[in-house]
């Protein structure tokens, strides 16, 4: 198992904008093995995440791995091609921003192209408002967008220890 630091709030790395990945890249294999094992590392030790984003270990390349349950699977080179428009409100949370939640707004579905390992074109449509939420935040991280940009409000930008509070008490964007 390859487990790498994951990058932290204030890192450029977090700021840049992904460079798509080519056909045959050699450092490829590697990159999708470290975030699948990076992931599966932050999930056994904090009990939450499903995906990842190369930027968030250091790499500007366009690569996620995700995990819904049925293990890790990489996506490569995403590209939204539909958003629904109507949308909806949650409190976002970030590996690269653990103790942080923010209130933003997202597609209630979208469409996403992308390739896997192999460069098989690969096509995930009209997806549920939780996947839609948690690809949105990982396409935004290879943009160099973090959640903090894309807050609703600025007093919506809390501790997580607060969540139970939030959920209740603070005022609705």
């Amino acid at each position: 198992m390859t487990v790498t630091p994951i990058t932290l709030f204030g890192h450029p790395a977090l700021r840049s904008n992904a460079a798509p990945v080519v056909p045959g890249d050699p450092d490829l294999p590697a990159l999708v093995r470290d975030l699948s094992d990076t992931l599966a590392d932050f999930r056994q030790r904090t009990t939450w995440g499903r995906a990842i984003s190369a930027n968030q270990i250091g790499v500007a390349k366009r690569v996620i791995v995700m995990n819904l349950g049925a293990g890790p699977r990489a996506i490569i080179n995403p590209v939204i091609t539909w958003r629904a428009t109507d949308t909806f409100e949650l409190w976002d949370d970030c590996f690269s921003l653990p103790d942080v939640l923010v209130r933003v707004r997202r597609p209630t579905s979208i469409t996403v192209e992308f390739v896997d390992e192999h460069f098989t074109p690969q096509r995930l449509e009209h997806l549920d408002p939780s996947v839609t939420e948690l690809l949105a935040h990982e396409i935004d991280h290879l943009d160099g967008v973090l959640m903090l940009d894309r807050a609703t409000d600025p007093r919506l930008v809390i501790a997580r220890t607060m969540r139970d509070i939030a959920a209740t008490e603070l005022p609705a964007a």
